[in-house]
């Protein structure tokens, strides 16, 4: 039986249809939407092309969205001003910080500095520590536009082998996190891990994002798994992801394909988050 392909858009779909009419009753409430800034560093075209994706789906949603374009040679005083500015602004609900930064930058410092009551993706030490304890309140987009994929197809974590490659602060972490919540048991992996593909095959539930285009391969997956592919690698065949998707979808059940998979669901999720951020949920 061919793998049933996990179309993110339609579940992207319903969750804007759901922003867009909150977004309309809080403009009615307090004479304007939700809005949304968002601080890239540099000229990377991947954070540009999301930064765009963002502004389509925002607009579908009734979220007002603002790109905002740092130099690349920006210093932290002036990254750190720049949060602070926004951070104070009445006019901005929600701010989200393109990661990774550049290496003279410390992200650390940046996600400390966001307002955690703005941080609508998760990553400042106050909402990081609430997933961790299980009292979430913003958490990080992607990870949860995964579990939005998996919820729309019915398919149960319960009891069930996760694998996640990848332990990112946003992604691979949270991610974990969420998935122990959901009660699935679930093993981290990443790049000291000894013969991948021996704990990869082991998963009936396979998360990978680890950046890394091709990772994950036919023989690395078990028969009949779920895999979600995070992954998110700008290539000369345009938008990959970290799983070689034509030949592993002959293998799992069901799969996520790149692009199209858990990527609109995680813009989706992101200004929904901003909604939230704005109702101050």
């Amino acid at each position: 039986m061919p793998a049933l392909i996990l179309d993110g858009r339609p579940v992207a779909d319903r969750i804007l249809g759901e922003v867009a009419a909150g977004s309309a009753e809080l403009a009615r409430l307090r004479g304007r939407p939700p809005a949304l800034a968002a601080v890239g560093v540099g000229e990377d075209p991947a954070t540009r092309s999301y930064f765009r994706s963002i502004s389509r789906l925002a607009e579908k949603a009734g979220v007002r969205f603002e790109a905002r374009y740092l130099p690349a040679d920006i210093s932290p005083a002036g990254l750190l001003a720049e949060i602070g500015r926004l951070n104070a602004d009445p006019e901005v609900d929600g701010v989200l910080i393109q990661m990774p930064l550049p290496p003279h930058l410390d992200a650390a410092r940046a996600a400390e500095a966001l307002d955690p009551a703005k941080d609508v993706d998760g990553i400042t030490p106050e909402n990081a520590g609430r997933l961790f304890l299980g009292r979430p309140r913003l958490v990080p987009s992607t990870p949860v536009g995964g579990l939005e994929v998996l919820k729309a197809y019915n398919i149960p974590l319960e009891g069930r082998r996760a694998v996640v490659v990848g332990r990112s602060n946003i992604l691979g972490k949270p991610l974990a996190l969420m998935l122990l919540a959901e009660n699935a048991t679930v093993t981290v992996c990443h790049r000291h891990t000894r013969n991948l593909g021996e704990v990869t095959r082991e998963a009936e539930v396979l998360c990978v994002g680890a950046g890394r285009p091709g990772l994950i391969t036919a023989d690395m997956v078990r028969p009949g798994a779920v895999v979600l592919d995070f992954g998110t690698n700008w290539t000369e065949r345009g938008l990959v992801g970290d799983v070689d998707f034509e030949a592993v979808k002959e293998v799992v059940a069901a799969i996520t394909p790149v692009p199209g998979g858990i990527g609109p669901v995680t813009t989706a999720v992101l200004l929904r988050n901003t909604l939230r951020a704005a109702r101050r949920d």
